[in-house]
């Protein structure tokens, strides 16, 4: 089964790493998408710019109106992704808690609804 992982961390907190830490951080990115491509599990991911750069996008009474940021004020954003194809929930788990912002914020765990798309 497909599952999607959600990275939600606090923005602003990454923001205030030192050098030293982010090239850390990048280390121990790298060492699980190793693992987890040597596994056979990781289909995709991306990390996302920051919530200053989104734009939100709602349809009311046919306009399109549009937003800067997050539509929702949170604590956490969503920073990330990844897209892995694990045997079940369990697998997702034990992979998800190996995501190195699993740490320090959380990491949501979806799974994907396959569609027939046309």
């Amino acid at each position: 089964m497909r599952y999607l992982m959600l990275i939600c961390n606090d923005e602003t907190a990454a923001a205030a790493m030192s050098p030293a830490e982010q090239e850390q951080s990048t280390a121990r990115y790298i060492d699980f998408q190793q693992e987890m491509g040597s596994r056979g599990l990781l289909e995709g991911g991306a990390r996302l710019r920051p919530t200053s750069d989104a734009t939100t996008v709602r349809v009311v009474d046919d306009e399109v109106l549009t937003g800067d940021g997050p539509f929702a004020e949170t604590k956490e954003q969503i920073g990330g992704y990844y897209l892995v194809d694990c045997k079940d929930l369990d697998e997702a788990i034990e992979v998800a808690s190996k995501i190195p912002h699993a740490r320090f914020g959380t990491i949501e765990i979806r799974p994907i609804w396959e569609m027939d798309m046309p």
